[in-house]
């Protein structure tokens, strides 16, 4: 019995840290104008949706060149051709893409919402690298502490809304639909905005948002 307790208690840190997790989430929420009932839909949603990819554009790249082989007789290889799946994920585009407008014509003022998004839209663009076979990626903590900061200088009174805003369409812009015209040379057969790379990042939004209510 000693020896399985260290055991459980090391199989049930995750599920511990998931649980705070959901809590810091929904609270964060809850800050941001939903109901408690709400908050847990929208993250739950978020949380699934991270996996769900909604294609809004195909095109065929090439994969691999085509090549000449063999003497004394030559052989040509044609060139393979795949098809290219350029997708907006649910739970990190669409779902908090459609929260941050909702907050934009509620809570969240105009200006400083888009001097703020600017701003993080300009360091998401520096810092996002594109990984070929997988996409733009960047580090998750940055935009939620930019989004912060910016939100904090420019609206103070209206620092967590503004904070969501931001840290949404900022990451969105700056990493990924800025380098857009790069998707092509990545290699990768489904590329998806707000997904993996950028999905952290934008989940953690919220939770530095609520910080500022």
């Amino acid at each position: 019995m000693g020896c399985a307790f260290p055991l459980i208690l090391l199989l049930l840190i995750p599920l511990l840290f998931f649980l705070f997790y959901f809590q810091l989430a929904t609270f964060s929420f809850t800050k941001l104008g939903l109901s408690p009932e709400t908050a847990i839909l929208f993250f739950g949603l978020c949380l699934i949706g991270g996996i769900v990819n909604i294609p809004i554009s195909r095109r065929r790249i090439i994969v691999e060149e085509g090549t000449f082989f063999g003497f004394p007789f030559f052989f040509y290889y044609p060139p393979r051709v795949r098809e290219q799946i350029i997708a907006l994920n649910l739970g990190g585009a669409i779902l908090p893409g459609l929260f941050s407008l909702y907050l934009l014509f509620t809570r969240a003022p105009l200006v400083p919402s888009i001097i703020a998004t600017a701003v993080v839209t300009a360091v998401a663009y520096a810092l996002a690298r594109p990984v070929p076979g997988m996409g733009i990626t960047l580090p998750a903590f940055v935009p939620p502490l930019v989004a912060a900061a910016a939100a904090w200088l420019v609206a103070r009174e209206n620092a967590a809304p503004v904070a969501y805003v931001a840290g949404v369409w900022g990451t969105l812009i700056g990493a990924d639909l800025l380098n857009w015209p790069r998707f092509k040379d990545l290699g990768a057969l489904v590329l998806s905005i707000g997904g993996a790379g950028i999905f952290d990042g934008i989940f953690l939004v919220g939770i530095v948002a609520a910080l500022l209510a």
